[in-house]
């Protein structure tokens, strides 16, 4: 079953003709994701993919509905106005495939779509696949990679890289395992929805028996997940590798937004927090397989 995406979903395209947008919309529709409609201001009546264009998101939800998921191709600059407009139309979740945003813009979009009941995954996130049902975003890139990489399966998959989003289900497949749910969570210094918030998600999963993360120095979500596994809010085995755990203290590694600070955020903060919690640190991403075989339950 996987977490927060199926068949069902129903997801829009905010900048549906762009270059961006048009392409990854193709992909997605191709992939089999229900993309009911997508918007470019003063396009209203064009298709792109055989998809309808509409002006805005309340005019879709108008003529189709309510909308579970936006997907945002605009510049950084219009961001905040896009995901403004999604969370007045009522959308549940939106995912901005969108990088270079104002700190303050991506602080203000975050708490008025809370405001208004909506979801943000990133900005930075390159989307979310579960397998053989849908994906929303551009995780993946095409129809015949995302078959090759994502085989469907019971390991739900966090990645703060959103190349390593890719590597870390690859590996598992070549492990005998599939996944259940990949999730980028984004790449931007604060994000609208961390891996703690959505572990619990995957908890409830019963199609999800353990979960694999692929971590990076810097920002303290591993520590938070550590948080949400000593609280008894997760109970199945969680398996994280972090990327730099060779760099030396105080050395800056990885994505340009990632914050060691006050004790938090370092390799050996990450991998005490969690091991202390009750999950595993994996040496390198091909032990994350083995340390599962070990521990999820036939």
């Amino acid at each position: 079953m996987g977490i927060l995406i199926n068949k069902q979903t129903r997801v829009i395209v905010q900048g549906i003709t762009g270059r961006e947008g048009s392409v990854r919309t193709k992909y997605m529709k191709e992939y089999g994701t229900n993309v009911i409609g997508g918007t470019s201001p003063g396009k209203a009546g064009e298709l792109v993919h055989e998809i309808p264009v509409f002006n805005t998101v309340k005019e879709i939800v108008r003529e189709q509905g309510e909308i579970d998921f936006s997907v945002i191709f605009v510049p950084g600059r219009a961001l905040k106005t896009a995901v403004y407009e999604a969370a007045d139309a009522g959308v549940k979740n939106i995912i901005p495939c969108v990088e270079g945003t104002p700190i303050h813009d991506i602080m203000e979009m975050i708490a008025y779509a809370e405001s208004k009941g909506s979801r943000v995954l990133g900005p930075g996130s390159i989307g979310i696949i579960t397998p053989g049902e849908a994906v929303v975003g551009w995780l993946g890139g095409n129809k015949e990679w995302a078959n090759k990489f994502f085989k469907k399966g019971n390991i739900g998959v966090f990645s703060r890289s959103g190349g390593q989003s890719g590597t870390i289900p690859w590996l598992l497949r070549e492990g005998g395992f599939g996944v259940s749910t990949v999730i980028h969570t984004g790449t931007e210094p604060v994000l609208g929805t961390s891996m703690a918030d959505l572990l619990p998600m995957f908890e409830a999963d019963p199609e999800t028996a353990g979960v694999a993360v692929y971590a990076e120095i810097g920002g303290s979500q591993e520590e938070e997940c550590a948080e949400v596994i000593a609280a008894g809010k997760f109970t199945k085995p969680f398996v994280v590798y972090v990327a730099g755990a060779w760099a030396p203290a105080g050395q800056r590694f990885s994505h340009a937004s990632n914050i060691v600070e006050r004790g938090r955020g370092s390799a050996k903060s990450k991998m005490e927090a969690i091991t202390k919690a009750g999950g595993f640190v994996a040496e390198t991403p091909t032990d994350i397989p083995i340390i599962l075989k070990e521990k999820v339950k036939a």
